[in-house]
């Protein structure tokens, strides 16, 4: 077997259904030669990590939990937990409702970080279909909002892409180059935040470029399904309105994608 070029790191948590389909599309489109998998179970307890231990061709991580620790803070180390096993030139975070599409996604994605040597990372902030007419009336939105904040002198908002509120590498898709990663001893965790958030911004404030990929760029290669993991365990979320209809969206995504294999 030729060395390996990504490694693929995916953290699970209590989704049978959805990571069934996510490992056996990994399977399906990627060539083993190339890529290594690394599946993360956050102390799931239940079918799913007896199925994940059943999966000869993955590597598994079994993470117990953390007394009081928030989700983020879960997932971000179990990234990192999976990161101190990586030995190829790239890893790859992604979700488990990250679902992959073509044979060519991962040469894709490689292509885009090998632009040139700065290029330290690439990926998404959003991975979602919407159309034209919504991306746009959003956008208008934005562009209000913040000429009026301005206007008034407001320093302090949430709009996002502005101050601490900066656009990330999103671990539903974010592909770095290893040696980076280890050069400036960087980790997916930083506290409470968000995984990658810190990573990010310390390679942009050492000189590197990351590349944001546009829906419409990697949703051919790429399905994100987004919140799947709350909405299949609704427990997980304060936010119960509409998770009816969550879920026939995530159902119908899910019937499709079975489809593929």
């Amino acid at each position: 077997m030729q060395q390996q070029l990504v490694t693929i790191l995916v953290p699970h948590y209590k989704t049978l259904e959805l990571t069934r389909l996510c490992l056996g599309l990994i399977k399906k489109y990627t060539d083993p030669n190339k890529a290594k998998v690394i599946v993360i179970d956050n102390d799931s307890k239940d079918d799913s990590t007896t199925w994940l231990r059943t999966v000869d061709w993955i590597e598994l991580i079994e993470r117990p939990a953390v007394t009081g620790q928030a989700p983020v803070q879960a997932h971000s180390e179990a990234l990192d937990l999976a990161l101190a096993r990586v030995v190829t030139p790239y890893v790859l975070s992604i979700h488990t409702d990250t679902l992959v599409k073509r044979a060519d996604w991962l040469e894709f994605l490689i292509k885009q970080i090998e632009t040139h040597d700065k290029v330290a990372g690439v990926g998404s902030w959003k991975l979602e279909a919407k159309p034209l007419h919504r991306r746009l009336a959003k956008k208008i939105e934005r562009t209000i909002q913040l000429a009026f904040y301005k206007l008034i002198g407001k320093q302090q908002h949430a709009i996002q892409g502005v101050g601490k509120n900066y656009y990330y590498l999103r671990s539903h898709c974010a592909l770095y180059r290893t040696d980076l990663l280890r050069k400036y001893n960087l980790h997916f965790g930083d506290g409470d935040m968000v995984a990658g958030k810190a990573m990010h911004k310390a390679l942009v404030d050492a000189g590197h470029e990351m590349i944001f990929l546009p829906s419409e760029v990697l949703l051919p290669y790429l399905d994100h399904v987004n919140h799947a993991t709350v909405v299949l365990n609704p427990q997980l979320s304060r936010e119960q309105k509409g998770m009816d209809k969550r879920l026939r969206r995530v159902r119908a995504t899910l019937d499709r994608l079975k489809a593929a294999l």
